[in-house]
């Protein structure tokens, strides 16, 4: 008998309760018999199995401290700048602003046709067509060779195709951030976080831990519970995608930029889901205080527990660096200690997008794309890691090749926000940072 859709939630529940350090060998046993069998009453012994999955505690010898409460991560976290001041002009703040807005948008119109594909097949991708390295947008070969099936809107991204930034979930809620601020203010809360999701996002326009999040915002939950609440992909990316914003707003305050990631994060993630939207966020606050790699991921670094998995992952890529000259040996130990990870988790990519960062050296081209040919979320990754090199050139002193196909222009599901200039965005994102800055 094939595993229905609540054995699929249930399988990927005992992947996250192992993740998370607890011993579901038993559960795994009777999960097996459940869903190997044709028992008449499937649902009801999945449902049991998954409230045993809720009960379990990590193991004593679980190495990691990973809370999901604001005040706990705190304790928990590494020293850190808090505040890293900012002495940069209107107009430099804008050009950084603006060069952070568009670098999102070009890295993740990089990898939107590949989006989900594994490394050698994004490599044999463009050595068929010609065009390995990476050093444009993916270009179409016709026909479509056997075996690589592109993202369903592939056309619109790629080389010679390309009009505007399209529509992606990357981008959606970094505009809906950006509302939220204008809406709610500095002061918005998680609740009005999950209230914008309600009556700005499209259900079907919305995916893993966000669309169950939205399910049980619609069947009454509140956060926090709306996260956890049946949820497996709570530790997934989701809400990494969705950290850019904060940073934006709140230059040189890496510590406040993350706590206005962990008020969005907690509406739909917990652990290590929270922490890479306030690592990112706080990489982006420093960003307009230091162009120096190490010194913005460190930042990054100091706002999430140190001992939790991500921030392991991301000391582990950055000892690497200093270990192998050669970005592929770098990636092949990423895979080799975090490859088990679903290929849409928030570690395995973050570690890709350090190693786009660092390997990169500041090149906004080489960064974005050794972030996309790394696979994996080829369109998040290569949307984070434009943001952060995006704002640290600024965007005159980004290619027009890659910046002009774009016609400062970004399509978007968002009520509201069908078609944007980029460039209002980001004046609008300074306006909101004035307001800020005034208020603390």
């Amino acid at each position: 008998m094939a595993v229905n859709f609540s054995g699929e939630m249930v399988r990927r529940e005992i992947i996250q309760r192992c993740e998370e350090g607890c011993n579901v060998d038993e559960v795994s046993k009777r999960y097996e018999a459940v869903t190997g069998g044709t028992p008449t009453n499937m649902s009801r012994e999945l449902d049991r199995l998954w409230e045993e999955l809720v009960q379990l505690t990590p193991r004593r010898d679980f190495p990691f401290n990973e809370p999901s409460d604001l005040d706990e991560i705190r304790r928990t976290r590494p020293e850190g700048p808090r505040e890293t001041g900012c002495t940069l002009s209107d107009e430099e703040l804008y050009d950084k602003t603006y060069g952070a807005w568009l670098g999102r948008c070009a890295g993740c119109l990089l990898g939107k046709p590949v989006e989900g594909w594994p490394k050698d097949k994004i490599e044999g991708y463009l050595r068929l067509a010609g065009r390995y390295p990476l050093d444009n947008y993916f270009p179409l070969i016709t026909p479509l060779p056997e075996g690589f099936k592109l993202h369903p809107n592939y056309r619109e991204a790629m080389l010679g195709n390309i009009e505007w930034m399209p529509r992606d979930d990357d981008m959606d809620y970094t505009i809906l951030g950006l509302h939220i601020l204008e809406e709610h203010g500095t002061d918005f809360t998680t609740e009005d976080v999950a209230g914008e999701w309600l009556t700005h996002l499209p259900y079907r326009m919305v995916y893993t831990a966000e669309r169950v999040t939205y399910r049980n915002l619609v069947n009454g939950l509140t956060p926090p519970g709306a996260a956890s609440h049946r949820n497996p992909y709570r530790e997934w990316i989701g809400a990494q995608i969705r950290a850019d914003i904060w940073g934006y707003v709140t230059p040189g305050m890496p510590e406040l930029g993350a706590e206005y990631a962990y008020r969005d994060a907690s509406l739909s993630h917990v652990k290590n889901g929270i922490y890479g939207e306030m690592f990112v966020s706080a990489m982006l606050s420093a960003v307009f205080a230091t162009d120096d790699l190490v010194e913005i991921i460190e930042t990054g670094l100091s706002e999430i527990p140190e001992s939790s998995r991500l921030s392991e992952a991301v000391r582990d890529v950055m000892n690497w660096h200093e270990e192998c000259s050669d970005w592929q040996e770098a990636w092949d130990r990423v895979m080799e200690k975090y490859g088990d990870y679903h290929p849409v988790h928030t570690i395995n990519n973050a570690a890709i997008v350090i190693l786009g960062l660092l390997y990169g050296g500041g090149d906004f081209e080489r960064s974005i794309s050794l972030s996309v040919m790394g696979g994996h979320d080829t369109d998040c990754n290569g949307a984070t890691t434009g943001s952060i090199v995006g704002a640290i050139l600024g965007a005159d002193a980004l290619s027009g090749k890659w910046i002009d196909p774009m016609n400062d222009r970004v399509k978007s599901i968002v009520v509201g926000f069908t078609d944007s200039r980029i460039s209002d965005l980001a004046k609008r994102t300074c306006s909101i940072r004035e307001k800020i800055e005034k208020h603390s």
